[in-house]
């Protein structure tokens, strides 16, 4: 009785351990694509190519600030940012955008990621600025790949709080 049982437990884990293995296998998957989309959107906010950011935008995303109390369509903020992107692309300024994350949530087709991403950008003299700003995203993935639905630009962040991420192991995507 009592080996008939110890192989009925064992049975029943097996099962449980294969399909533990195919979601961790299911999760890096997901995680090397969203990797990917953040390279990307670094890369367009690098090159100043607006086409290129604009395409990591879901048509009907959101942007919401937690600093400025508002939410509005992502698209009023694209209007906004095409300049800042033109610039960048005439080499009038320079600009990048760095991610690190404290929590990335999701299945294979949704993600929700909570981080801090780092701004980078010159002033009209040519001096580097630095904006470390706390945030959410709220990604679908469509036949188009993954978008962004939501951003939330909580709050500042410190550079302390940028550097306790990079303890944590996460990594920093540029």
């Amino acid at each position: 009785m009592k080996t008939s049982l110890i192989c009925l437990s064992f049975s029943l884990l097996l099962p449980y351990g294969k399909q533990k293995a195919f979601a961790a296998q299911e999760e890096k998957v997901r995680l090397v694509e969203l990797d990917a989309y953040w390279m990307k959107v670094s890369r367009a906010v690098r090159e100043g190519d607006f086409e290129g950011y604009k395409s990591t935008c879901h048509e009907k995303g959101v942007l919401v600030s937690g600093t400025k109390k508002t939410s509005y369509p992502l698209s009023e903020a694209l209007v906004r940012w095409e300049k800042d992107f033109t610039a960048t692309k005439s080499g009038e300024i320079k600009a990048k955008v760095e991610f690190r994350f404290s929590q990335r949530l999701g299945d294979e087709t949704t993600a929700h990621e909570t981080g801090i991403f780092l701004y980078s950008f010159t002033d009209p003299e040519g001096r580097w600025k630095e904006e470390h700003v706390h945030f959410q995203a709220l990604l679908l993935k469509g036949k188009k790949g993954w978008k962004i639905m939501m951003e939330y630009q909580k709050s500042k962040a410190t550079k302390e709080e940028w550097d306790s991420l990079a303890g944590k192991g996460q990594k920093r995507l540029r």
